[in-house]
């Protein structure tokens, strides 16, 4: 493993691990988590790597050891990516989102991010997420931020989450963490206000191969939100994998990971 910092065009340096060597797999996190507390990511990374992957993972701007200030935007999560991309080889990465990381992943290979292929796992971006609904609910997210209330942002950031997530949230050890890295939410509501903006097959506007998957066990609205993506991403495909609750089990992510690089990068392992 070596641990780098990369400097991005937007002027925030992004801290990420990398390992291995071979075509590359880029891990784009939820809003929440951050390489210190996220261990499944980094084990699944691990294992790629020994199976002949170039893997980073990295902590998003305004997360564990990538610090901001001021509005973490949209277009700093995408200069993000960017750079961690080419740390990672330069590309056609793979680019692996979890959650809101999804619309992350999304977006930068709308924006022309070198991507072979999209892995996204438990997207939120079912089909009652509609532009105005997503819109009214960054804003309450967004005007909380601005009151300096980050507590509340972080309350109004999950409101639609299931009741027992939002509530074990609550009780986590690093649940202040998440409290103080509230203003880096603000990339992931842009996010999912584009990809709620359009068909997402019109959105993405190229031809990139998409595997959207979710766990055995989910939340509602997961199912839909996969289907929806195999609708209108011309191409996509939607799977059920080994996991729980927004979690994916760590060998079957492997496998199927490493199945889906290697077909769309088969010139590259």
């Amino acid at each position: 493993m070596t641990t780098l910092e990369v400097q991005t065009d937007q002027g925030d340096t992004v801290v990420l691990d990398r390992y291995g060597s071979g075509p590359a797999v880029v891990f784009i996190a939820g809003a929440g988590p951050y390489r210190e507390i996220d261990g499944a990511t980094t084990q699944t990374a691990q294992a790629l790597a020994d199976r002949g992957f170039t893997t980073t993972v990295h902590d998003r701007v305004g997360r564990g050891d990538s610090a901001a200030t001021g509005d973490v935007t949209l277009e700093r999560e995408l200069a993000a990516v960017a750079a961690v991309v080419d740390a990672a080889g330069g590309g056609p990465a793979v680019l692996v989102g979890h959650s809101s990381g999804c619309s992350i992943a999304l977006a930068a290979a709308a924006r022309g991010v070198p991507t072979a292929g999209l892995v996204l796992w438990e997207a939120p971006l079912d089909e009652q997420s509609d532009l105005d609904s997503v819109r009214s609910w960054l804003a309450d997210v967004t005007d909380r931020l601005d009151a300096g209330d980050l507590a509340g942002a972080t309350a109004e950031y999950v409101r639609d989450m299931p009741a027992e997530f939002r509530e074990g949230l609550a009780h986590m050890p690093f649940h202040a963490r998440f409290v103080a890295q509230a203003p880096a939410y603000r990339a992931d509501g842009e996010s999912l206000v584009w990809a709620a903006s359009g068909p997402l097959g019109e959105l993405l506007g190229r031809d990139v191969p998409v595997l959207a998957l979710v766990g055995e066990q989910t939340f509602p609205g997961m199912p839909e939100a996969a289907a929806r993506i195999a609708r209108e991403v011309p191409g996509a495909v939607s799977e059920v994998l080994a996991g729980a609750w927004h979690s994916w089990d760590v060998p079957a992510a492997v496998d199927r990971f490493a199945a889906f690089a290697r077909a769309v990068q088969p010139t590259r392992v």
